[in-house]
């Protein structure tokens, strides 16, 4: 009987070992079926991690085809790969059975990097501005960006001239489009408020392989990383499908809740200049209307929309989003005024009461003040970005000159609190320095 378990116990031992073998060799087949198939891809992901520049990450798992020079790949091509007691594996092998390191190394391959998406749209006047938005971005920011810049055709030379001199930053990738509207309401669609600004409803139907988008205006300046306005992204909620601030924080100057002649959201309307959008769940989506009875998907609802208001709105685009929102309210996520800051926030006096505890995350110079003498503060801050460039010596030497010249604006109403326009950008700056070096 004795002998009959340890024949027993004997098979089971070779089993056992077999198995292991089997699933060694599995090991060995998908991690070089990895490298085979995946080796553009890597190769794509290797050049954002490979460089030095903003936005690059550190190196994650174990050494591996892609390695940075001076990194060796211990498992020695997986040649004893076999049952192996620790002690007799030689030094430069890996210190467990190597079937268990082809494991870990196949599941620890380097993940594609998320990146965020950034789309503005750029007609007329409106190459310089964009260009600082975009710049701003890309200094602060810690995570690679793609832009799609939506522009008129006579300024797709001017953006890609630009833009191509500052690939070497490895930070960013951009996409340029025309301008794009329904061939049978075109020219409707793109008179409405200012030239090119409706683009913006059509981003979810153009951009349909982008699962997760922020459309600014011209005027955004990022005075902290995109990376935390993005991460809200992570705070919607089942039903919620965009996030804007609202246009108003004080009623008694809300202009919404004054003057417009059509619905609108909340008390005082939202701002769509900082739109973030979560399209996959935009496009699915069935939106409650005041048209039928029969809810209607994006591209369905926004030309009865405009049919049926277009006499009745002034803020163009925005007003249709404030109409779209009033009957689907669940869907909407506010964030607060810090993200999107405009004069209206300090032209009568202080009234947004996160950018005095925080201070201010974006900065919106809308109607014009970029380029007048209107609103010195804003102006002061837009030229101090726009003249920066991206030397590391340039960018932390930015803020004293600033703060010299927004002092010199306290004789307005939004001089008067100039710290809180550089105390997020104080911490920017110092945030920037203080992380650690990127591995290359």
């Amino acid at each position: 009987m004795r002998r009959y378990l340890r024949v027993v116990v004997l098979c089971l031992g070779c089993g056992f070992c077999s198995l292991l073998y089997a699933f060694s060799q599995l090991a060995v087949s998908l991690e070089e079926g990895a490298g085979g198939r995946g080796g553009m891809p890597q190769a794509a992901t290797a050049s954002w991690l490979a460089g030095g520049g903003r936005g690059a990450v550190r190196w994650a798992g174990s050494a591996g085809p892609g390695a940075p020079p001076g990194r060796s790949d211990r498992c020695k091509d997986f040649s004893l790969c076999y049952w192996n007691p620790y002690w007799m594996l030689p030094s430069d092998v890996c210190g467990m059975n190597c079937f268990w390191e082809a494991a870990f190394r196949y599941s620890l391959k380097i993940q594609p990097i998320e990146r965020m998406h950034v789309a503005v749209v750029a007609c007329g006047e409106r190459l310089e501005e964009t260009i600082t938005m975009l710049k701003s971005a890309i200094i602060f920011s810690i995570r690679p960006l793609q832009f799609h810049i939506f522009a008129e055709d006579q300024l797709h030379g001017s953006f890609k001239g630009i833009l191509d001199s500052w690939l070497f930053l490895r930070t960013f990738n951009y996409t340029l489009y025309p301008i794009t509207f329904p061939r049978e309401n075109a020219a409707e669609w793109k008179k409405l408020f200012k030239p090119c600004a409706s683009q913006r409803l059509f981003l979810p139907l153009i951009l349909k392989e982008v699962d997760s988008l922020l459309y600014v205006d011209t005027d955004i300046l990022f005075l902290r990383p995109v990376d935390d306005i993005w991460s809200l992204l992570k705070k919607f909620n089942s039903t919620q499908v965009a996030a804007m601030a609202p246009e108003h924080e004080e009623p008694r100057i809300g202009w919404y809740n004054r003057f417009a002649r059509h619905p609108y959201y909340g008390k005082t309307g939202v701002n769509s200049g900082v739109m973030l959008m979560n399209m996959t769940r935009m496009r699915r989506k069935y939106f409650k209307n005041d048209m039928t009875t029969v809810r209607l998907q994006w591209g369905d609802i926004l030309m009865p929309l405009l049919k049926k208001y277009k006499l009745n709105i002034t803020w163009g685009d925005q007003d249709l989003l404030n109409i779209m929102f009033f009957h689907n309210p669940e869907s909407l996520f506010v964030f607060p005024c810090q993200w999107n800051y405009r004069p209206d926030h300090c032209i009568y006096g202080s009234n947004c009461q996160e950018a005095e505890e925080e201070g201010i995350f974006i900065l919106h110079g809308n109607r014009g003040v970029y380029h007048d003498d209107k609103q010195p503060a804003f102006r002061a801050v837009y030229e101090a970005i726009r003249n920066c460039s991206f030397e590391d010596d340039k960018v932390r030497s930015l803020l004293k000159p600033l703060e010299l010249e927004l002092q010199k604006t306290v004789h307005t109403y939004c001089g008067k609190i100039y710290k809180i326009i550089i105390k997020q950008l104080t911490k920017s700056i110092r945030d920037r320095y203080n992380r650690p070096p990127k591995e290359i």
